[in-house]
């Protein structure tokens, strides 16, 4: 038997069932203007890259590995994080590769420091181009802990660079902090780590 109850609650329900339709062409519409912008910020950020590397133009070709390098006095593997003017650490370098972050295989001998790394252009720094070691938390849009990051400074060319790496045991930074410290007991420098670490005067030295 039905009742008016059934009659007025069936208009009801049809009417529920017909508000599930969904704006499709509306809804398609928003989807492809996001998309469109994402498009363009990315197209935006390119074509910064490539003028920043046009006007970083004048920095001559990185230096490649000696011949004989020599015995490796210092080794780390983890990751290349960018290149900045030194002192600088939002003045991004792009020119040459620096900007391209990667893995990245350090490796100190009297000659310099050898930087290989995979995927991306590896490259050499000269005994005589470095300017000294520190720890830092961050470079060039990458911001880690307080003492997270490795910040080797050298030369190339006219201009000083910071380069920063994190090593996958960050322990090891301190020893390459104190091996690149440029000062009169560095040779070419490269500090001899072997008689650093085993001289007794020098670390009564460092204690006071």
């Amino acid at each position: 038997m039905i009742t008016l109850t059934h009659l007025a609650a069936t208009p009801l329900a049809a009417e529920q069932r017909s508000q599930d339709v969904t704006d499709w062409a509306a809804r398609i519409g928003w989807v492809v203007g996001l998309l469109l912008v994402i498009a363009l910020v990315y197209w935006l950020m390119r074509e910064g890259w490539k003028w920043r590397g046009t006007l970083q133009g004048d920095l001559p070709e990185l230096p490649g590995p000696p011949a004989e390098p020599g015995p490796a006095k210092l080794a780390l593997t983890g990751r290349y994080h960018g290149s900045t003017t030194a002192g600088q650490w939002l003045d991004r370098i792009v020119a040459h590769g620096l900007g391209t972050r990667s893995r990245v295989e350090l490796t100190l001998t009297d000659q310099g420091v050898s930087v290989v790394r995979p995927g991306a252009q590896d490259f050499f720094i000269p005994a005589g181009s470095l300017r000294g070691a520190r720890l830092d938390k961050g470079i060039a849009g990458k911001v880690l802990a307080e003492g997270g990051l490795l910040i080797v400074t050298w030369q190339l060319g006219d201009r000083q660079i910071d380069s920063g790496f994190r090593s996958d045991h960050a322990a090891e930074h301190a020893a390459w902090v104190e091996a690149l410290d440029v000062n009169d007991d560095v040779e070419h420098g490269v500090k001899n780590v072997k008689n650093t670490e085993h001289n007794p005067e020098h670390n009564q030295e460092g204690a006071r």
